[in-house]
């Protein structure tokens, strides 16, 4: 199993003014959204055990506490002073490893357009990326020009009457110009430069975010990718570290979640839902990933939230 390096805390950004931001809008544990859509902020007040989840196109930023993510035999260490970019939508294993009540964990994720990163690159006039090795996702130290950009996009939260101006979508703008201009944009490049296997596979992992419900043809995506069957699985491992099967399954488990905790649909509305035809075979797969079976695992997410409050 490989792992990042040890955090560099060397260059770690003024956080105190964020983690306050954070904890104006998210006071008590779990995963809020914002009046900026592409803006989520999250807390939690102590360590986790490992647990899928779904990562999109984007990036996050710590400013206490620590988190561990697994993608594939890929681990990452993840905490303040760094930021973690995802370039694809995709099923991860995350937990806190270092959190408590006096000091939970604090961070945000903001999501990023795939468009809106082709055309910057393209005003930017930047070459496509060839010679970095590609990882879906990746832990960088946190630029401070960068780390005050995020911030400054925070602070509009304090300012509902600014987010109908111009204002944040500049911002945002301007954090995907940084990233590119960044340690992190020749992974954001690969990902856009046209006719790559990446980039196809890119198209195709977002395809499968949108139609896991459907029945899954791996000849049919082979085809839409311009591979084989035999090179499109192998290029899917390597950047999912699952086979395109596991993928649909994890995204299908992780659908049928959160409609049981949101939306309080039981096990079997669920199932149908997200597109599977048999209960035993949702109950069987949803135990083996989530380690209980989905009345038992929603029950006791509710009760964890209950008493973080």
């Amino acid at each position: 199993m490989q792992s990042d390096q040890g955090f560099n805390n060397a260059s770690v950004p003024q956080t105190a003014e964020l983690s306050a931001a954070i904890q104006r809008f998210a006071n008590t544990d779990g995963d809020f959204t914002t009046t900026l859509p592409a803006l989520t902020l999250h807390r939690r007040h102590g360590v986790s055990e490992p647990m899928p989840c779904i990562y999109n196109l984007g990036i996050g930023v710590i400013t206490q506490g620590y988190k561990q993510i697994m993608v594939g035999d890929k681990l990452h260490n993840y905490g303040p002073g760094q930021l973690m970019l995802s370039t694809f939508d995709m099923p991860v294993t995350a937990h806190v490893t270092q959190a408590s009540r006096s000091e939970p964990l604090l961070g945000m994720m903001l999501k990023l357009d795939i468009r809106q990163i082709a055309q910057v690159a393209y005003e930017m006039e930047l070459p496509p990326s060839s010679e970095t090795a590609y990882e879906p996702i990746s832990v960088h130290n946190l630029d401070p020009a960068l780390f005050d950009a995020l911030m400054r996009l925070v602070r509009l939260l304090d300012e509902p009457q600014m987010l109908v101006t111009p204002l944040a979508p500049l911002l945002q703008q301007e954090i995907i110009v940084r990233l590119l201009a960044g340690p992190q944009g020749p992974q954001l490049r690969h990902i856009i430069a046209d006719g790559t296997p990446r980039q196809r596979m890119a198209q195709t992992l977002s395809w499968l975010r949108k139609n896991f419900k459907q029945a899954l043809n791996l000849n049919d995506l082979a085809a839409h990718a311009h591979m084989t069957p035999s090179t499109f699985r192998q290029h899917f491992r390597d950047i999912t570290g699952m086979s395109p099967l596991q993928f649909q399954k994890q995204m299908r488990l992780q659908e049928a979640r959160q409609l049981m905790l949101n939306q309080a649909f039981d096990a079997g509305e669920a199932s149908n839902l997200v597109g599977y035809e048999s209960a035993s075979q949702f109950n069987r797969e949803y135990k083996r990933l989530f380690g209980a079976p989905p009345s038992r695992d929603i029950k006791r997410m509710r009760l964890e939230t209950d008493t973080s409050e």
